[in-house]
């Protein structure tokens, strides 16, 4: 038996949604393997860890944000202190 318009509409969009969904998985694990990759770099690299630490200082404004990242920007300062000392 055919099937209607609705249905085969139905299921492009159905299809579509799958197709997004995937779309956003893959870009969230993008920006898991970039931000690890730079954190480790930052933690690692003086000079690095100043600029990140001024970025999430300049950039990050929202205080729950703030909060979740708080030891992270411990660990970059105090990265660039125990260098210049």
């Amino acid at each position: 038996m055919a099937k209607t318009i609705e249905q085969q509409i139905a299921e492009v969009e159905a299809k579509l949604a799958r197709l997004r969904e995937k779309e956003r998985k893959k870009d969230t694990r993008r920006k898991i393997i970039v931000g690890a990759l730079v954190i480790s770099e930052a933690l690692n690299d003086p000079k690095m860890a100043k600029w990140l630490a001024k970025m999430i200082d300049d950039k990050v404004t929202k205080d729950v944000d703030r909060a979740d990242i708080a030891q992270l920007v411990e660990d970059l300062k105090a990265r660039v202190v125990s260098n210049e000392q």
